[in-house]
């Protein structure tokens, strides 16, 4: 080979980086093409839009598409067919890819890719066969080495590399001329001048050269590419070796290793050999040094990096454009030809057929095109695609990576700078074009957002990036564009909206809701820009796009509105008003987001309610009539019957239900109102409030009539039934009034218009209205109790009425004569109970209970025959005790504080007195003397003192009056005669028995009698109830009847030997012993005449002989009572 065909880049990797004569290259401007003059970037941006239009003027506006699409195939397609042709014919090296293909599949791909028909490929086929073949060539770079031998005493070496590229023959020819082995190769079969050689690296195990060689061949088939690392060997003096020797004594070996050799000679490393036909386009690789023996087999390491180009290719075959834009032309034809072949319509991610991957990579290497310019030449031609097809946008954001990363390692050959910086403005712009129109081509779904987020990414990044930064030194700040486009697009889409949705006519209604349309579409975009769009604006360039759409909104809102509302002056009607509500319930809502502003500022819409104060009334006036319409619907389709029966009940009926759905839209009109002022809030909620009552109030009026009228060709059990079922639907409507503060919120509204409006104010308005139309209500729900409880009074007197009987034996037993009132009874609650709510139920059964009192009471005071008084009484007491039973309902019913009222208590001791035989009541007045006598207190008529027992051997009363004390003076000397009369009471119960008398103490108020007596008594009539000793002490009169001091009742139980039960009469006689007699003092009492009811009754009972004896005698005693006389 000739030193001509041999070029060296000795430059380090460093070095590229920095401008001037070592900037990166196109191959182009290596061959010696001149280079671009040095421009300005204003002038570089003016340039590339000047070869734009320029571009643009090459084609015809008016050129025939097939003529058009013609000329683009001749100019622009062959060239880059051809260039395509010539790459397959002078291919070296494998693809990258495992995919290996043929150079007819190659061809193959081409043809449909750029759509060329047999005839034009043989003719562009036999074009490329007759240029001349390019130059073959390997671009080795010698990178870096490690883990080398150490050749030197130090340890280390002094490395440097050889390259060749040896031919078959050539290196056969030197095999064969060696007489012996030997280290070298490359040394023996070329002069200096025909290798390449590295640079010495001084004492390292590790060197690093980073030089680039271009090694020319002929034919790549038995070539091989050979690289020899040697350690450079200077003579040193002996001076020097003696003082390394002392720095290292284990150098020793090494020394005389040196010693040996002849001196200037150098030493061998290690080599690498490659077969040229068995690298791929491109090698970047660590390769082992081998050994020419089997000392040393551990060499280290190379690192190189290959890679086979062309020199003196061809120019005429692609019209003398530059390797550059032809691969970007390649490019955009090969992604075109794969996105139409597609089915899916899903966008493009960046893939390529196996064919595109394996020829790009060819062209690109043969023309030796750096990677940085095939990723600028991918982001050129994607962005471009980008505009025109479905790219997806990943894309794009990682050509940009890629360009940002190779920034900082290579420098870009001028003409290329200024197309990154026109594609990367170009691009920004376009972006920003798409960003203003972000509602159409990007709407609110899942599948679109992620690609609008995608595309803020990329332009952050392009703004974030060196090249864009270095291309574009003028200030551009990314946020306040897109704040630009988003305001620009919002402006624009409003406007079209606006166009879209104007009134057909000049009617107002029309015009109105052509507004409401409007604004009806740009609440829906609000709410989108918030739930949707803000998250991914602010996600990827932190901006918040609901804030600036919701103020310019605002401006635009606020004009469309009042000039709108500014026509409807002074010519509000319902229908116009009603038009209106759709427009303040749209522009509440769209007020009600201004929370999520991050920054508020002043807006235009602030006060918008203030502008619909004169459709308010008709809005409410709108609310009332459609409910009451409604209603009165409702009730005229009602039949008064149960909604449902069974385990679960509804007891009222439809219209009630109704009802409720009804008064729904009226509160639900407070709620959509929300009116911002207080005070007119106020008076809002006392206007709504008062609707819902009028309209109960009318519901009421209507239901009743629709009673009447159902009720005309009906029985008695329909009309009582649905008679029940208007109680349950006025009851059902009186919870829901009560419910009525909670729905409409009174505490919400009280606590807004605390400060305008006074608690007596507040309470005195809103809780009077609601508590009349309840008033209104309960007179409603009692009348229709009362009309059902009419009847089953009337009734249950009747049934007692027929209890009475005329004899004094009853013709039947006490139970059945008050079984039909109870069967009755039973009937009718059940039924009320099953058809009532248990509140109405509960409403019923209080006054139905005390009705029952107040018949039973009157039925037995008004009795005309004293014959079978006690009888009849005995049936109502036991009527009386079964209707309580049945009335509380073992606690299911009414409570027994609302059963046990006074009327009841008064007539159940009257029919209790009444029930009873004369001997029972005899009994009765006894024990209640009994207990006068225990809690008597005081001896206001002197006492007596009494020692008794009763003994149960021989069944005696012993009864020893003691004496008397502190008696009154009856005579006229101002003393008295006194003694003690001693009688077993009642009559009934001791018939034999006789009364004791003691002496007459003359002329004493303090007697002492010291006297016994003994009755022949059972311990049966002892214990037997009403058992009384009756002490009565009298003054002694030899004239006139004794005279009464008083008298003292002693119960038989109390005395000792009584108490204890009657078991202890059945044991054997002196079983036990007698009881200890006890004392006992018993102050005297003087009845009160004329006071006790059981007297009146005893009295009443004329045919008794022993009643009336025993109430004469009682009269007796109260006639010489003191007790009434005045002092």
């Amino acid at each position: 080979m000739c030193e001509s065909n041999i070029s060296v880049i000795m430059s380090d990797q460093s070095e590229l980086t920095r401008t001037g004569d070592n900037r990166l290259q196109t191959p182009e401007q290596e061959d010696g093409l001149p280079r671009h003059k040095q421009l300005s970037p204003g002038h570089a941006r003016k340039l590339g839009q000047t070869r734009k239009m320029r571009d643009r003027r090459d084609f015809k506006e008016d050129e025939n598409p097939e003529e058009k699409a013609q000329r683009h195939k001749e100019q622009e397609l062959k060239p880059l067919y051809k260039e395509l042709l010539y790459t397959i014919a002078h291919k070296m090296g494998k693809p990258s890819s495992d995919e290996v293909f043929t150079d007819s599949q190659l061809h193959q791909y081409i043809k449909e890719a750029f759509t060329m028909t047999d005839s034009e490929h043989n003719s562009m086929m036999e074009k490329v066969q007759s240029t001349e073949s390019p130059v073959y060539c390997l671009m080795a770079t010698v990178k870096e080495a490690k883990g080398i031998l150490g050749k030197d005493i130090s340890g280390f070496s002094d490395p440097y590399c050889l390259l060749i590229i040896l031919e078959d023959e050539e290196e056969n020819r030197t095999r064969r001329a060696r007489s012996k082995p030997c280290k070298s190769v490359v040394k023996d079969v070329a002069s200096d001048e025909k290798i390449c050689q590295t640079d010495v690296k001084k004492q390292t195990l590790n060197p690093i050269w980073n030089q680039t060689f271009i090694l020319e061949f002929e034919d790549i088939v038995g070539a091989s590419f050979h690289l020899e690392m040697w350690d450079k060997d200077e003579e040193v003096s002996l001076t020097q070796k003696l003082e390394d020797f002392k720095t290292n004594f284990n150098s020793l070996r090494r020394m005389i290793k040196e010693a040996k050799k002849e001196k200037g000679t150098d030493d061998f490393l290690g080599n690498v050999v490659l077969k040229l036909q068995d690298l791929h386009c491109t090698e970047d690789t660590w390769y082992y040094l081998e050994p020419r023996t089997e000392t040393y087999p551990d060499r280290g390491q190379c690192h190189l990096n290959l890679k086979f180009i062309h020199k003196a290719r061809d120019k005429t075959l692609s019209n003398g454009q530059s390797a550059y834009t032809s691969y970007c032309g390649i490019l955009q034809q090969f992604v075109q030809s794969y996105i139409s072949k597609q089915q899916s319509s899903a966008p493009w991610k960046g893939a390529l057929c196996g064919e595109a991957q394996t020829l790009l990579e060819l062209y690109a290497t043969q023309n030796d095109l750096s990677p940085f310019l095939q990723d600028l030449a991918k982001w050129v031609a994607y962005s471009k695609l980008y505009q025109s097809l479905e790219v997806d946008s990943s894309v794009l954001f990682q050509q940009l990576t890629s360009i940002e990363y190779h920034w900082h390692q290579q420098e870009l050959p001028y003409q290329q700078k200024q197309e990154l910086g026109d594609s990367l403005h170009g691009f920004l712009q376009y972006g920003l074009c798409l960003v203003s129109k972000y509602r159409d081509i990007f709407p609110p779904t899942p599948n679109a957002t992620p690609k609008l987020h995608t595309l803020l990414r990329i332009l952050v990044q392009i703004c974030k990036t060196r090249a864009f930064q270095k291309l574009n030194p003028a200030q551009f700040e990314l946020h306040d564009e897109i704040n630009e486009a988003i305001q620009t697009g919002t402006h624009e889409w409003f406007t079209i909206k606006k166009g879209l949705h104007q009134p057909m006519t000049k009617d107002m209604s029309e015009i109105v809701n052509a507004l409401s349309r409007l604004i009806g579409e740009v609440q829906e975009d609000v709410k989108h820009n918030k739930d949707v769009w803000n998250r991914v604006f602010v996600s990827a360039v932190q901006v918040d796009v609901f804030t600036v759409v919701y103020h310019k909104y605002d401006s635009l809102l606020a004009k469309e509105v009042r000039a709108t509302l500014s026509l409807i002056e002074g010519q509000m009607e319902q229908p116009l008003a009603n038009s209106l509500f759709p427009v303040y319930r749209s522009l509440q809502a769209i007020h009600k987001d201004k929370a999520f502003l991050q920054k508020r500022g002043l807006l235009e819409l602030i006060n918008f309610h203030e502008d619909f104060r004169d459709a308010l009334p008709y809005w409410l006036n709108q609310a009332f009539s459609t409910t009451q319409d409604r209603v009165e619907r409702a009730v005229q389709v009602d039949q008064l019957q149960p909604l449902q029966s069974g385990t679960v009940p509804i007891k009222h009926s439809s219209s009630a239900v109704d009802l409720v759905a009804c008064i729904q839209p009226i509160c639900q009109l407070w709620e959509q109102l929300s009116w911002p002022d207080p005070e007119e809030a106020f008076m809002l909620m006392v206007k709504i409030t008062e609707d819902v009552c009028k309209i109960v109030v009318n519901y009421c009026h209507t239901l009743k009539e629709r009673v009447r009228v159902l009720s005309e060709n009906s029985d008695h059990g329909c009309a009582i039934n649905m008679l029940c079922v208007v109680v349950n639907d006025l009851e059902h409507l009186r919870t829901v009034l009560t419910r009525l503060p909670t729905q409409l919120n009174w505490a919400g509204l009280r606590e807004r218009t605390h400060h305008v409006i006074q608690e007596s104010q507040f309470h005195n308005t809103l809780p009077s209205q609601l508590q009349q139309a309840q008033s209104i209500l309960g007179r409603e729900i009692r009348s229709a109790l009362d009309t059902l409880g009419k009847k089953l009074n009337t009734d249950i007197e009747t049934h007692v009425k027929s209890m009475a009987t005329r004899r004094r034996i009853p013709s039947k037993s006490t139970e059945d004569a008050a079984a039909p009132l109870m069967r009755y009874l039973e009937q009718e609650l059940q039924y009320m109970n099953e058809n009532l709510v248990q509140e109405n139920f509960n409403s019923l059964l209080t006054p139905l209970w005390n009705n029952s009192v107040m018949i039973l009471y009157q039925v037995a005071t008004k009795h005309p025959q004293q014959e079978g008084l006690m009888v009849y009484c005995q049936r109502l007491l036991y009527t009386l005790q079964c209707l309580e039973q049945c009335f509380h309902a073992e606690g299911n019913g009414l409570p027994l504080q609302t059963l046990h009222s006074d009327e009841y208590k008064t007539l159940k001791a009257h029919l209790t007195h009444h029930s009873l035989s004369s001997s029972q009541l005899v009994e009765k007045f006894l024990e209640r003397k009994i207990w006068e006598q225990k809690v008597h207190g005081g001896e206001k008529y002197g006492a007596v003192t009494l020692l008794t027992s009763y003994r149960r051997s021989d069944q005696k009363l012993r009864v020893e009056v003691l004496n008397a004390v502190n008696l009154l003076p009856m005579d006229s000397n101002g003393l008295s005669d006194p003694f003690v009369q001693l009688c077993l009471e009642p009559q009934h119960i001791f018939p034999e028995v006789e009364p004791r008398t003691t002496q007459i103490k003359s002329c004493d108020l303090n007697p002492l009698f010291d006297e016994t007596f003994e009755f022949m008594v059972s311990l049966d009539q002892c214990q037997a109830s009403g058992a009384c000793l009756v002490v009565t002490v009298l003054d002694h009169d030899t004239l006139r009847t004794d005279d009464f001091e008083g008298e003292a009742f002693l119960s038989l139980k109390s005395i000792p030997g009584v108490a204890g039960g009657r078991e202890a009469a059945a044991d054997k006689l002196g079983s036990q012993p007698d009881a200890t007699p006890a004392q006992i003092r018993l102050p005297l009492m003087h009845p009160k005449p004329n006071d006790d009811s059981i007297l009146k009754l005893l009295e009443s009972r004329k045919g008794e002989r022993d009643a009336q004896a025993f109430v004469k005698k009682r009269r007796q005693r109260e006639k010489q009572s003191l007790e009434g006389i005045q002092p």
